[in-house]
């Protein structure tokens, strides 16, 4: 079987999804087994997707969404702070316009983990489990990948501007449950996306005889070898097909037909294009969009690199919820920013922070969540949770009951185990409109 397989896919191959080695097929496979041991009460879907913002390295939760003013100078550091429109609430003074959009977020203060490694903390935060030494855990993307599948003839998920770390995965579930890649950042001069154009020389009739010569192929595969597996193959190359043949699918991508003011507005950098991007994709259909922006890991001169790395940020994120408001979208699209830690409570010898994964700060919008609130708090030196700590099955569990998604049923890992997309989190009401 897998020799045939790869016959069939040398006959004709479209493009490979960008760092990850796979086809565009590969991409849109289906998975025929689920894991349907149990009966699982259905759950309205108040998100119809997720624009997960990431900031790789350990954003620092006092120097951003939690600052401490009355602390002494060693634990609040040198920022300032901006009072925000959550009556009694200051962000740092790096956020002034997230400050006046407020009113449209909920600020988590109290995720805790107990994984100070960058590695393992975003394993965490991109699966809702600790790491495995038995098992690799499929990220969130791929686990709506599965339970939904594409959309309006989109990828059910997608990465700007490629797949950031090995955790935003399959794990243990198909590759053809893989995010879709750019392959390029929106923000860079000529942008294109790799795999959506046609290659050089081939016009839409030449593809369209390609095409047809590839379901003659498939039809002499077919009577050598009969299995559900290649009729399922026929399902992976059309949907695949339809990525390309369809404008519409690929105008998705096509950041130039936004209005200049409007690029001008999210910022013409990564956090700003990165951020309209994402917004754009979920507007066409695409139901996970994972985006990372910046690097955190600011154990020197923290002061600097927040006023170097935040505007931009903070530019872009209230663009994007002002947005998404603006065009309807926000009560359906479920935005999250989040980090594999926060920092130390108080400062280092080099003006810096180091790694504290015992209390940090999440950022959650739309798709059903409480507008205007903090969620939880930490204590007066930022150091642990004061209450309400919420782990990270706890954010996933929430997370995945917004998109529709039941988080303990069981989907099958190698070895026909049945594993629970998340195990033991609870659905937090406290951040639920």
């Amino acid at each position: 079987m897998k020799s045939s397989a790869t016959s069939r896919r040398g006959f004709l191959t479209v493009g490979a999804v960008a760092g990850a080695g796979l086809t565009l097929a590969d991409l849109f496979k289906v998975r025929q087994a689920r894991a349907d041991q149990k009966n699982y009460a259905p759950i309205e879907a108040k998100a119809q997707s997720l624009i997960h913002i990431f900031l790789p390295g350990g954003i620092a939760h006092q120097d951003s969404f939690d600052p401490k003013p009355f602390a002494p100078l060693e634990y609040r550091g040198e920022l300032g702070v901006v009072p925000t429109k959550i009556p009694g609430m200051q962000f740092s003074d790096t956020l002034p316009r997230t400050a006046d959009i407020a009113d449209r977020i909920t600020v988590i203060r109290s995720m805790t983990h107990g994984e100070a490694a960058h590695e393992r903390g975003t394993h965490n935060m991109f699966t809702g489990y600790k790491p495995s030494p038995a098992l690799v855990f499929p990220s969130m993307g791929s686990v709506v990948s599965h339970e939904y599948g594409p959309r309006n003839n989109l990828p059910p998920y997608v990465c700007i501007p490629n797949q950031p770390n090995e955790f935003a995965g399959t794990g243990y579930l198909s590759s053809s449950f893989a995010p879709f890649s750019l392959g390029a950042d929106p923000a860079a001069g000529g942008f294109q996306v790799r795999d959506l154009n046609l290659p050089g020389g081939v016009d839409d009739n030449r593809f369209g005889r390609r095409k047809t010569a590839l379901e003659a192929v498939n039809d002499y595969f077919k009577k050598m070898e009969e299995s559900d597996k290649l009729d399922a193959m026929d399902t992976f190359y059309e949907r695949a097909y339809s990525l390309i043949s369809s404008q519409a699918a690929r105008e998705a991508f096509n950041i130039d037909a936004e209005p200049a003011e409007l690029r001008d507005a999210y910022g013409r950098n990564e956090a700003g294009q990165r951020m309209l991007m994402a917004r754009r994709l979920v507007a066409a259909g695409v139901r996970l969009v994972s985006l990372t922006y910046g690097g955190w890991d600011m154990h020197n001169g923290i002061a600097q690199g927040m006023r170097g790395s935040m505007p931009a940020f903070d530019q872009a994120f209230a663009m994007l919820i002002t947005d998404l408001e603006r065009q309807g979208l926000l009560d359906t699209t479920l935005v999250m920013v989040s980090s594999e830690f926060g920092r130390t409570p108080k400062i280092n010898g080099t003006a810096g922070r180091d790694h504290w994964p015992k209390v940090f700060s999440v950022v959650l919008a739309g798709g059903g969540i409480k507008r205007g609130s903090i969620f939880g708090s930490s204590n007066a030196v930022a150091s642990e949770p004061e209450d309400e700590p919420i782990e990270p099955q706890d954010l996933a569990t929430t997370v995945y009951h917004q998109l529709g998604i039941v988080a303990d049923k069981e989907l099958m890992a190698p070895g026909d185990r049945p594993i629970e997309i998340v195990d033991g989190g609870q659905v937090r009401k406290g951040l639920l409109a």
